[in-house]
């Protein structure tokens, strides 16, 4: 079985997907099934095939994401320097899965450097659309407004609702 090549492998050869592929496990989870918790080691890196997965706060328990279409590449801490998950990953329909482990995909990635760059170019545009979602929904959130001066030239800035 290949990943779509719609997603984050997009571009790579046949050879490196080959060899990811050789690396990564398929599993099948349960709703409820919690991936790993947010602060827990960076050990996989995920791609959907089927279902949905929550990613939220520990602190807040608030949705940041979900992942829910097919090729989606989730638990990306780990390639990107992190030694810790940023978030709790939870099964929240039944989910099919493949994995590999951080360090495999990182050899892989060395050995690939054409291959390593237009995957890394690929997770760059991932987190960067996912960052602009953040900022309108951050947006969507404050609503900032000028409120008037009444004369003393000071312009405070209000949120809607104040």
């Amino acid at each position: 079985m290949f990943l779509k090549q719609r997603d984050i492998f997009w571009g790579t050869s046949t050879d490196f997907m080959k060899e990811v592929m050789d690396n990564t496990v398929k599993e099948s989870y349960p709703i409820g099934e919690i991936l790993f918790r947010q602060g827990d080691p960076t050990d996989y890196f995920y791609s959907l095939i089927k279902g949905r997965i929550r990613l939220r706060m520990r602190e807040t328990g608030q949705t940041v994401y979900v992942v829910s279409h097919a090729g989606e590449a989730f638990g990306w801490s780990g390639l990107t320097g992190s030694e810790a998950y940023s978030a709790t990953a939870e099964c929240v329909e039944p989910s099919i899965l493949l994995k590999i482990h951080k360090k495999d995909l990182l050899k892989i990635l060395d050995r690939n450097t054409a291959d390593g760059f237009i995957f890394y170019k690929q997770l760059s545009a991932t987190l960067g659309h996912r960052l602009m979602q953040c900022y309108r929904v951050i947006s969507d959130a404050t609503q900032t407004t000028d409120a008037p001066s009444y004369g003393t030239g000071q312009v405070q800035e209000m949120t809607s609702g104040e």
